[in-house]
């Protein structure tokens, strides 16, 4: 466990360094814009990142197998995979940034974006596909460095982007008056930044990888190895962004009002999830590398543990969260409307999130040996058969303004299957004890 948290701490900084870029947006737009604009740039999220997150699951394919690699002592391989994967990022980044661009009032359309909102949500959306590109190289190469076991170098890289996008936050929308659109491509170029850095730092750390400023070709082998590994959990994630989408319509027909609380109180709750994404990582790492060695001792000292301290953590730092909530609400609004539903999500989620702390640590370490079948399936359940089902019965027969009590339901469901994985799996009891 000692080793993990060293893992972690540093991605919990980082994590605090991403959750900045967009908790800066929020705060300047909430401060210099207006409400309209608050709500905008809470709906426009949703969509932009149901097509990254397929590629941050390839980025954590990569991971997987750079960490089973490194494990392995295979330098070849590891070289192999790091040609692919710079490879992967031109040829699907690219595309991910001309079609959002052009798609985005299609799929803001679809969303029902109010029209008091929609040319902020519109130039927001488009100017952050455009910045795809450096999102997906970034978290690309981070994956990398974590599936080394450096999880200290993302860290700096977001120190310097994150200091960009502030210092571009308040040029672009305080100073210029660029509105949602300004704080997109802050946020933009701070991601190309960290991208550019990262690839740096890699060729003169690791030289032996040889990881190239632009793609020199692939291992077919490789390829097929981090789409069969990473795909699956990228359509898993995207699939649980879409639901967030799904979810997110039901928001914006409650009205900008309540999406404006609704994308403050995200704010808040995206503090949680901090540690849990960080400890995720470290338990992937953990592992995946672990397996790799085939030191199947440390596997079962940390498969049980892991999770269960991500949980603990998350519900601590959560009463906390709630205890204090009300005076940070009110730096990004003053509205009284906005802060009680605001503070009315906040108390519910978290609550509950030390349940989806647990599921998603499991899931991370089965993931990290490559079974990922299992997880994905109950992620897709957890969504589409209980999210979001309890959320359109909670508009429909309830009050739509309480639809965030789906989220608890989902996160019980999710972590009830994957402890029953854990006792009830043949294929993990095996590799538990034997290793096979």
């Amino acid at each position: 466990m000692r080793n993990v948290f060293l893992f972690a701490i540093p991605i919990i900084l980082g994590n605090i360094l991403q959750y900045l870029y967009t908790t800066v947006d929020t705060l300047v737009i909430g401060n210099y814009c207006g409400e309209t604009s608050l709500a905008a740039v809470g709906t426009s999220a949703q969509p932009v990142e149901v097509l990254l997150c397929i590629f941050l699951g390839i980025g954590s394919g990569v991971s997987i197998l750079i960490s089973q690699y490194a494990g392995a002592k295979d330098a070849n391989r590891m070289r192999r995979a790091v040609d692919t994967a710079t490879f992967f990022v031109y040829v699907c980044g690219i595309p991910v940034c001309i079609i959002g661009y052009f798609a985005a009032p299609l799929i803001l359309g679809w969303m029902g974006a109010p029209a008091d909102t929609w040319d902020a949500a519109v130039a927001y959306t488009r100017i952050v596909f455009l910045g795809a590109l450096g999102n997906i190289g970034y978290n690309m190469n981070a994956g990398i460095l974590r599936g080394l076991g450096d999880s200290k170098a993302s860290l700096w890289f977001l120190v310097v982007s994150c200091i960009a996008n502030i210092v571009l936050d308040l040029l672009f929308v305080a100073v210029l008056g660029m509105d949602a659109g300004g704080a997109a491509l802050s946020t933009s170029l701070a991601m190309y930044l960290s991208w550019f850095i990262s690839i740096i730092y890699i060729r003169k750390k690791f030289p032996d990888l040889g990881l190239p400023y632009f793609p020199k070709g692939f291992d077919a082998k490789e390829l097929k190895q981090i789409i069969m590994i990473g795909l699956p959990i990228g359509l898993n994630n995207s699939l649980y962004s879409l639901g967030h989408v799904a979810v997110q319509t039901l928001v914006n027909a409650q009205g900008s009002v309540f999406m404006a609380g609704n994308s403050v109180a995200g704010r808040v709750t995206g503090l949680t999830n901090i540690a849990i994404t960080a400890l995720s990582s470290a338990a992937t790492t953990f592992s995946g590398q672990n397996f790799g060695a085939g030191n199947f001792d440390r596997l079962r000292q940390g498969y049980i543990r892991i999770p269960m301290i991500s949980g603990i953590v998350t519900l601590a730092f959560g009463l906390g969260m709630i205890s204090f909530r009300m005076p940070i609400l009110r730096i990004f609004t003053r509205d009284e409307a906005v802060l009680m539903y605001a503070s009315r999500y906040v108390v519910v989620m978290l609550l509950s999130q030390w349940f989806y702390a647990i599921f998603n640590g499991i899931i991370c370490i089965v993931n990290g040996v490559g079974l990922i079948r299992y997880s994905t399936i109950v992620n897709i359940l957890m969504l589409w058969a209980v999210r979001i089902p309890c959320a359109y019965f909670i508009d429909r027969y309830f009050d739509g303004t309480y639809i965030m009590l789906s989220f608890p339901a989902s996160f019980i469901f999710g972590m009830v299957m994957m402890i029953g994985y854990y006792v009830f799996s043949k294929k993990w009891k095996e590799i538990i004890r034997t290793g096979m």
